[in-house]
């Protein structure tokens, strides 16, 4: 099977080059049409554990309280915030904002009441804004910059920035799509085939649905970012809240893929012709490239197989692949040149194929095994990452071993003998040196061993996603003045279920007595037509219990504004001169309430009928000792302690929880991924080399460099994140391309010199140049990365740069010890020659 395998290739690739090419280019126009339809998703779905119960329970509580997508604007003027000039222009601001397609309502110091000497029992539906000409402007401020709910919610403390709140219009069809789907996986299996049927349905109009809103997500941010360019004279003006963030996290990566697949692309071509010095080896790597580049991104479009911030990189890391599978044949084929200047040009293509196709293949299926094993990971982007890169490989191989054979095959015979010299002085100075070290080379890497322990102890799982932006970005300063001023912008809500009788009829709403006041609540039937029954559950130490755990929350220094209606409470209290109210009060202002008021007070964060309350709860993002697990274990169980709640009475929920489940998954999945791909390259080695000791001196230097990188992390305090836990798969995975690689041609050559120090020379002058080469060439391409402004592509060129220099300084000096010292090719029969 195997030789007809090996025929029928040859006689394809060797006999028919230009079917071949037709072949690959109809591929390359097949999947080149489909490449129109590859897109980059941000949503909060992709960045969540597959199958989190959390996910299901944060959208119920969405949808109970109304919770609207929303994105915040801080306004900060030159002059007084709080004059006639810059209130008018504040108001044409909102008024351009309500415009916007989608947008709903835009809230903020224009339109929140403004109470003055008014007394509680006196509150109606017209109350006074700053918008009226009667209002006492400075008063006005004195009390909304001192006022619970205002406070940090639209205003700044100093009074100098005001924030406007943008709320979206709820999406039904998504919300009916997610619920649909929702329920029918719930019970998966027990579906009917017509259910089944449905739920795929479901799936793909989800699917197909949410690149819409995505797409009309992006265009309503840009115009609201357009609105606010025109009023950016004399004021500072910010734009915040989690759709920005996922907006800008995809215009970043965007971004960053068409600038730098440039620069990257400019930097390989310089090295490529400094090394090769000959067009034909400069072009077909690129046309390797690109013809696997436009296939792959075409099967993802084809597929509708988005591509999240976390496999963003895996361009780049084909780009690595491919180069590399083919710079080895390049080298390849030159080496058989130089070493018999008469032969038959084709019959130097053929050899070079043949004698490289093993190793190349080999390392191919170790590298896909390698990012094969981040499927084992809960995490829904992770796993897709690993599937991408596994079909990457492997369309990388096919494509190699077709197109590069057919086109040199076609070319002209270069006569021209060309050096290889501009590798061999490094390589042969490794080799002089793990020759002159020896055994101390060993001790070397222990150390360095010692060194990525050490710094593994100090990796930690957290992130911010301030973190993601330099400091001199807009979207870094915006963040940082909305924790500063208005009390941060991503939040996660803290729900409590309070227990039946909470607060119960404490003062008297059954007192035996007829006072006339029944008319104000109705007599309790549901369908009397008369006021709100409602009115009944708002009790004194209901009220109190409210706000008690309202001011607890807002203790806490690493929470910034806590929005509930504890805040309320606490308003009402300032209006009722900081007297108690009791049980009736409380249920004569409900009756009162005007329907504008409780739209924005009270029903985000009650649910009568549920006996239930919502505290919305922001993050300081900038804070320095922010860990998001700490606190939102903190916050639960301190709430659940010091007011005796039951553990299934509270819960934590919102995107960062979910988030947070995510981050705390990761140490977890990145030590069961190393010790996956570990073990399977373990095994790969096995069957390649078939020995138990060679295998296991292979896998030392790639557990080394994957140690270091993660080791390296660790010390300069690069957090583990959903996006830097894939750098220890590539670690391994570009390393064990090296090993194989140098382990191949050293028991190749091992029997010809008998001598293991004399194959270690031999192998550093032949197959170590490709390695070389290589790895010169995706250092060079991947540090302009550096100059990103999106910190996870900083971290990833300047990571992945380390990973390749990691693994060839171990393939080059580590490697090639462990086989002199432990001999597992059997006894040296001659005496070193060197």
């Amino acid at each position: 099977m195997t030789a007809w395998i090996k025929s029928s290739y040859n006689k394809l690739v060797f006999e028919k080059p230009w079917l071949v090419i037709g072949l690959l280019a109809a591929l390359v126009c097949l999947f080149g049409w489909y490449a129109q339809y590859f897109r980059l998703d941000a949503s909060a779905d992709s960045l969540l554990l597959e199958g989190d119960e959390e996910l299901e329970y944060s959208r119920e509580i969405n949808e109970r309280y109304g919770v609207r997508d929303t994105v915040l604007v801080a306004y900060t003027p030159e002059g007084a915030l709080f004059s006639r000039e810059e209130l008018n222009r504040l108001a044409v601001l909102r008024d351009e904002l309500l415009m916007v397609d989608r947008v709903v309502s835009v809230d903020s110091i224009l339109n929140v009441p403004v109470f003055g000497d008014t007394r509680l029992t006196a509150i109606s539906e017209d109350y006074q804004t700053v918008m009226d000409p009667e209002t006492d402007l400075a008063a006005a401020r004195e009390e909304m910059t001192n006022s619970p709910v205002f406070r940090n919610a639209v205003i700044s403390p100093d009074g100098q920035t005001a924030a406007l709140q943008v709320s979206f219009e709820i999406d039904e069809r998504a919300r009916a799509l997610l619920q649909r789907r929702s329920e029918l996986r719930s019970r998966e299996q027990g579906l009917t085939p017509p259910e089944r049927e449905e739920l795929e349905t479901v799936e793909e109009e989800y699917a197909s649905y949410s690149v819409l809103t995505a797409e009309r997500q992006h265009e309503t941010i840009t115009r609201i970012r357009g609105i606010l360019d025109g009023y950016r004279n004399g004021v500072q003006i910010y734009l915040g809240g989690a759709p920005m963030i996922a907006d800008d996290l995809v215009t970043f990566v965007r971004g960053d893929l068409s600038t730098f697949s440039f620069g990257v692309l400019a930097f390989i071509i310089i090295a490529l012709g400094l090394i090769f010095r000959r067009p034909r080896w400069v072009a077909l790597p690129l046309a390797c490239c690109a013809v696997a580049g436009i296939v792959v991104v075409g099967i993802l479009g084809l597929m509708d197989w988005r591509v999240t911030v976390v496999s963003s990189n895996f361009i780049s890391l084909l780009l690595i692949i491919t180069i590399s599978l083919t710079v080895h044949l390049m080298v390849r084929y030159r080496e058989l040149r130089n070493e018999n200047e008469q032969a038959d040009h084709k019959t130097l293509v053929r050899d070079s194929v043949n004698t490289m196709f093993l190793p190349c293949l080999y390392t191919a299926l170790t590298t896909a095994v390698a990012f094969g094993s981040l499927i084992v990971s809960r995490i829904s982007p992770i796993i897709a990452f690993g599937w991408m890169m596994v079909m990457g490989v492997a369309t990388a191989l096919v494509v190699v071993f077709t197109l590069f054979p057919s086109v040199v095959g076609l070319l002209h015979d270069d006569k021209r003998i060309l050096s290889l010299n501009s590798g061999q002085g490094l390589t042969a100075a490794l080799a002089k040196l793990t020759d002159k070290l020896g055994k101390s080379i060993l001790l070397i890497f222990t150390l360095v061993l010692v060194f990525s322990v050490a710094g593994l102890s100090q990796l930690r799982v957290e992130n911010s996603f301030i973190d993601y932006f330099l400091e001199d970005t807009e979207i870094y300063q915006g963040m940082r003045l909305f924790d500063e001023k208005l009390g941060g912008t991503l939040s996660f809500d803290v729900v409590v279920n309070l227990a039946e009788g909470t607060g119960g009829n404490d003062d008297g709403f059954d007192d035996g007595f007829d006072d006339g006041f029944d008319d104000a609540f109705g007599d309790g039937n549901p369908d009397d037509g008369g006021a709100d029954t409602d009115a009944y559950w708002f009790t004194a130490d209901r009220m109190q219990t409210i706000e008690a755990i309202h001011q607890y929350l807002d203790s806490d220094p690493q929470t910034g504004k806590v929005l509930s209606f504890g805040a309320v409470i606490e308003l009402a209290e300032q209006l009722n001169d900081n007297e108690p109210i009791d049980s009736f009060m409380w249920g004569v202002l409900y009756s009162r309430l005007p329907d504008s008021i409780r739209d924005t007070v009270l029903r985000p964060f009650v649910s009568v009928a549920d006996n239930q309350v919502r505290f919305n709860v922001r993050v300081i993002e900038s804070a320095v000792d922010l860990n998001r697990n700490e606190l939102l274990r903190r916050v639960e169980s301190g709430v659940e302690e010091q007011f005796g709640f039951e553990d299934e009475q509270v819960e934590v929920t919102g995107i960062l929880v979910l988030y947070n489940n995510v981050l705390q998954s990761l140490f977890q999945s990145q030590i069961l991924t190393l010790g996956v791909v570990l073990f399977a390259i373990m095994i790969m080695f096995l069957l390649l080399f078939r020995s138990l000791v060679i295998a296991t001196i292979c896998i030392i230097p790639n557990i080394v460099a994957a140690g270091l990188v993660l080791g390296i992390m660790g010390w300069l305090s690069i957090p583990l994140d959903i996006m830097t836990i894939t750098i220890a798969a590539i670690s391994v995975g570009i390393g064990v391309d090296n090993t194989i690689h140098y382990m191949h041609r050293f028991r190749t050559a091992f029997p010809h010199y008998n001598n293991y120090r004399d194959t270690m020379y031999y192998c550093h002058n032949s197959i170590a140049r490709a390695m070389y080469y290589t790895s010169l060439t995706i250092i060079a391409g991947f540090s302009i990365l550096a100059l990103s402004n999106f910190v996870p592509t900083i971290v990833f060129g300047l990571l992945t740069s380390t990973a390749m220099l990691v693994a060839l300084t171990g393939s080059l000096t580590l490697l090639p010890q462990l086989l002199i010292t432990f001999k597992p090719l059997g006894k040296e029969t001659r005496q070193s020659k060197m």
